[in-house]
């Protein structure tokens, strides 16, 4: 079943008097339960790719159709909405609060639910010990490694229990150790928790632990690799 459906796909950006295509009639489809890397040269259009599908930019023509819903058709409210509940992120730097706890940073996208305190502690402490970081929910993010803060990320990616998990360089900034152990732990996510997982990526290590691998160059969709 395909959870995203993405029908000739375009994307230009206006710069003063030119307009630069980025993405170019883009056809794709990713089923439910799939682990796809997006590969390509800098400028591809990989994370702009990446952007639309995950709602936080708009396409210039053509369809984002993620569980059914036509997501290029909400207005910026209801696309926050959908996003929220649907959509995990994992960035390359993290992005955590830097004067929050790791308890705290994966909490923050409960507190837009109706949840109680009750339940969002017992969310919380299941989400940090999946990632192995039980031991560490009190700890600010400069009391934590590089691997660990990510760990905190990947919690905070799940913890909404979204439909699908978008990652951006997410071993980039990362030792090798560390890095394996961050790929360990999504394939876990895909194979043992079923979570569909869409990632960009420059390194072929990484993009290896994916089931698919879509290569994109000038934007332009150039093969899949099944």
């Amino acid at each position: 079943m395909h959870l995203i459906s993405i029908l000739h796909l375009s994307k230009r950006y206006q710069r003063g008097q030119q307009s630069v295509p980025v993405l170019m009639d883009i056809n794709l489809d990713i089923d439910a339960g799939d682990y796809v890397a997006l590969m390509g040269p800098s400028g591809s259009g990989k994370s702009t790719l990446l952007n639309l599908i995950a709602g936080i930019d708009k396409p210039t023509t053509g369809i984002v159709s993620v569980g059914g819903i036509n997501i290029t058709e909400l207005n910026d409210t209801d696309v926050a909405a959908w996003r929220a509940r649907h959509v995990g992120f994992i960035f390359q730097f993290y992005n955590l609060m830097p004067v929050l706890t790791a308890y705290e940073n994966v909490e923050l996208p409960l507190l837009l639910t109706s949840l109680s305190a009750a339940r969002r502690r017992e969310h919380v402490e299941l989400a940090l010990s999946l990632v192995g970081l039980a031991d560490r929910m009190d700890h600010r993010p400069n009391e934590l490694s590089g691997g660990q803060q990510q760990r905190v990320a990947i919690a905070r990616a799940l913890i909404t229990d979204p439909s699908m998990i978008v990652a951006d360089e997410p071993t980039g900034d990362l030792d090798r150790q560390s890095a394996d152990d961050i790929l360990m732990l999504m394939d876990r996510l895909n194979r043992e928790m079923g979570k569909t997982i869409v990632m960009v990526t420059h390194d072929p290590k990484c993009a290896a632990q994916a089931r698919r691998l879509i290569h994109l160059e000038k934007g332009v969709l150039l093969k899949q690799d099944v």
